[in-house]
């Protein structure tokens, strides 16, 4: 379990990070986001061969799991032969939780890298109409 916050991602930068998770385990990137409107993306590549990738919403971490809602369905990716990328829009402050899932190999771990990102929504307030 990785709890990030939106400043924390912000200060990222463009380094890739690294998730090592083993063999029938699975690793979680908790986003705690207080302001709607902001875009979640992901990028991320698996070593070797393919792992399990979901999004998950949580209210607040008294939510129970089975009222969480699923934004992406665990989806096997072969994340290992090409680089998959993807977004959420956040539309409700809370947590955004992603789920790399390692459970299906019974003997082989496997290394994450990843990078994320947040994006605020470009606002046009007319200042530059003469």
């Amino acid at each position: 379990k990785l709890p990030l916050t939106v400043e924390e991602i912000l200060n990222f930068g463009e380094s890739n990070r690294e998730l090592f998770i083993k063999s029938s385990t699975y690793s979680i990137i908790p986003i705690t986001v207080t302001e709607m409107g902001l875009t979640i993306s992901w990028i991320f590549s698996s070593d070797p061969k393919s792992i399990s990738f979901s999004v998950v919403f949580q209210e607040s971490e008294d939510t129970p799991l089975d009222q969480c809602k699923v934004l992406i369905p665990m989806t096997r990716c072969n994340s290992h032969k090409e680089t998959v990328r993807g977004q959420v829009k956040v539309r409700n402050s809370g947590i955004y939780t992603l789920i790399f899932d390692n459970t299906f190999s019974r003997f082989i771990s496997k290394r994450v890298f990843y990078h994320l990102a947040v994006e605020r929504p470009v606002i046009y307030d007319g200042s530059d109409f003469p």
